[in-house]
């Protein structure tokens, strides 16, 4: 546990020389990483979504490519596809960008729903089936999506079953004045990103998500984890809950969360702290509620204060 928190304080440290301000985020985006999940970024253009990812692959040292999502956009562009060859005459594969470790889905909800669901099988399974062909993709394989809330002429909203996909779906945000002070700063002479390398490599990365397995989450804490999803299919405000997808993604979050802080067990705030990245995205609001300006941030932030936190003895983290 301590060597997985080693190599999360180095990442957060090297990716806070380009990012300024905003470490729940990059905790968050590691904690993703570590439990094997992606992340759905939805913010305003020009707040750092595409460095953050950028800053990510190059701290640990992954191949990183970019898919500029447009309606245009066909599924074998991601995918690859295959490719006669005159002088061998046979059809060879090539592939395509969703083989990197880190893959970009920019504006992702400007590509039309096929092209979209080009991306479902890598994320689930860590693999790409082309002409009746499964490619095994190169762990650790994230991707990060990114979309613009505001911006709705020309875009294809993600359905409910592709956004249940996403482990967590969370926002950058402005920075503060003093924080974009400093971002002048960094940037006067070269962008700061150009001067970080890697500080782990994908190996020991791949290390620690497999060491996330083995935290040990106590029978109360998993029946808090219960509570809190059961609470979101009950609640009035909403037509649908989370899903047992959900759950699982929930779980999973908080043992991230809890070897990153150099733990070997999940304490209930390890729940809270994940609670609403992983859960907003998949709840749909009834239309009344909508009316009402409730939101399902709203919804899960009142879950998770009525809901009892369990009180663990000191062995509960023994295993």
């Amino acid at each position: 546990m301590t060597d997985v928190m080693s190599t999360a304080k180095k990442i957060i440290a090297n990716v806070e020389r380009v990012i300024v301000g905003k470490r729940r985020q990059i905790v968050l985006s590691l904690v993703a990483w570590f439990c094997e999940g992606h992340i759905l970024l939805e913010d305003v253009p020009g707040v750092a979504k595409t460095m953050l990812a950028r800053a990510l692959a190059r701290s640990v040292g992954c191949s990183f490519k970019r898919i500029q999502c447009t309606p245009d956009l066909l599924p074998t562009d991601v995918t690859g596809a295959s490719v006669f060859n005159q002088k061998t005459t046979e059809f060879e594969f090539r592939p395509g960008p969703i083989f990197a470790q880190i893959v970009l889905a920019d504006e992702i909800n400007r590509a039309t729903p096929r092209t979209q669901s080009a991306l479902l099988e890598a994320m689930a399974e860590s693999r790409v089936t082309v002409d009746g062909v499964s490619h095994r993709l190169e762990p650790p394989f994230l991707v990060v999506a990114t979309q613009n809330p505001i911006d709705h002429e020309g875009t294809f909203p993600l359905p409910e079953a592709q956004l249940d996909r996403f482990l967590m779906r969370f926002s950058l945000g402005y920075p503060s004045m003093q924080e974009e002070l400093r971002m002048l700063e960094m940037l006067q002479k070269e962008h700061p990103l150009e001067r970080i390398g890697p500080v782990v490599s994908p190996q020991e990365l791949r290390a620690c998500q497999l060491a996330v397995r083995d935290v040990h989450v106590d029978a109360k804490v998993r029946q808090y984890i219960l509570q809190i999803v059961q609470q979101t299919r009950r609640s009035d405000d909403l037509s649908l809950g989370a899903s047992p997808r959900a759950t699982i993604a929930l779980f999973r979050a908080a043992q991230a969360l809890a070897v990153a802080s150099g733990r070997n067990y999940v304490q209930p705030d390890d729940v809270k702290r994940v609670a609403s990245p992983v859960l907003t995205h998949r709840l749909i609001l009834r239309p009344e509620s909508r009316l009402r300006k409730i939101t399902a941030e709203q919804i899960v932030e009142d879950i998770v204060e009525e809901v009892p936190v369990p009180v663990l003895h000191k062995t509960a983290g023994l295993g």
